[in-house]
């Protein structure tokens, strides 16, 4: 199927439209919530701050972390869910799905119960190992079998360490209910209550991961188009999935780390990214970026009016969002190789 911005000036004025969009959100997410807030007054807290007003307080520490928070998630969600679809070649796969976010949940919920460390720089290690572990294990349990590696048998695996991972998580609940009750708001995933300062231990490492995915894109691309093509081009297969496997475990730990369990975003924004501009990483890396900050903005703002005045955990709304997806591409896989057997 032929993208919808086919020529280069318009994918580069498409993304230009869409980090315009972006920012229109995250103004939105500083002004919108229980307190309300006028433009003015979010304009005068940048301009001329005062401590003694409670309005430029909330945004200055609450308001604008969180947008910044929710925006630096969904990139590295969306991100790392485009470069899972490309490895892969699973229209299905994404951090979520393939239990890697539930990994990395479980490593730390049981570094919290277990060892004396609640730093997010810490963490964050923790939450990296729990990412490995969990895309080897769904790796090496989609290769099993003399045809190797399929889309299906590599769900399949990810659907079982989803649910193994969830059971364990569970199980540490309920054997340290007390000490973990603080964590059970983190589990659904959650950006809210989260200082700048959190943001600052993982911030080199979602820019890292971010760089090395802008630069995986055109090896992607060669990777993309079939082994023999690839060899015959003198490309090391092998060291390119190894490296866009890395680039996953970064940034899908470092968004567990700091936010807990989000899913769906990185199965949902590569599809309309590649919707958009077509196949070719170098531009669907960046939409998938822009597309995942606006489509977690929205649905942490969303997150803030469903049970006014608490909120709902913002992994509860990308959920209301990608189970419908999920299963339209799940029904579309399906009746694609029933075409095909017929």
């Amino acid at each position: 199927m032929r993208p919808l911005l086919h020529q280069t000036p318009w994918k580069a004025a498409g993304l230009m439209l869409g980090i315009v969009i972006l920012l229109v959100f995250v103004c939105l997410s500083i002004v919108l919530g229980a307190t309300k807030i006028s433009w003015i007054t979010a304009w005068d807290s940048f301009i001329h701050y005062q401590p003694s007003s409670t309005e430029h307080v909330i945004i200055r520490t609450t308001r604008l972390p969180r947008a910044l928070f929710a925006a630096m998630i969904g990139v590295n969600l969306a991100v790392a869910g485009a470069l899972m679809q490309a490895l892969t070649r699973n229209a299905l796969a994404s951090p979520g799905i393939f239990g890697i976010n539930a990994g990395a949940v479980f490593f730390v919920v049981l570094a919290l119960a277990c060892l004396p460390i609640t730093a997010v720089d810490q963490l964050i290690w923790v939450a990296f190992a729990g990412a490995a572990l969990a895309s080897t294990a769904v790796y090496l349990l989609g290769s099993l079998g003399k045809e190797g590696m399929s889309p299906m048998k590599v769900v399949i695996a990810g659907a079982a360490m989803s649910a193994l991972f969830g059971s364990l998580t569970q199980g540490m609940l309920v054997m340290d209910e007390a000490g973990l009750q603080n964590v059970m708001f983190w589990l659904a995933g959650s950006v809210a209550g989260k200082a700048a300062e959190s943001l600052l231990p993982v911030l080199p490492y979602m820019l890292a991961a971010g760089a090395a995915a802008c630069l995986l894109a055109h090896p992607l691309n060669i990777l993309s188009a079939g082994e023999d093509i690839s060899r015959g081009l003198g490309q090391r297969g092998a060291l390119v999935r190894a490296a866009v496997a890395g680039t996953i475990v970064v940034l899908a730990g470092s968004s567990v780390a700091v936010a807990g369990s989000i899913g769906f975003v990185g199965l949902v924004t590569p599809h309309i990214a590649r919707f958009l501009v077509g196949v070719d990483y170098r531009w669907v890396i960046p939409y998938s970026a822009v597309l995942g900050a606006v489509l977690l903005l929205a649905a942490d703002i969303a997150a803030r009016y469903v049970i006014m005045p608490g909120e709902a955990p913002i992994g509860v709304m990308t959920a209301v969002i990608g189970v419908p997806f999920f299963l339209y591409m799940a029904r579309k896989s399906v009746r694609a190789k029933g075409g095909a057997g017929g």
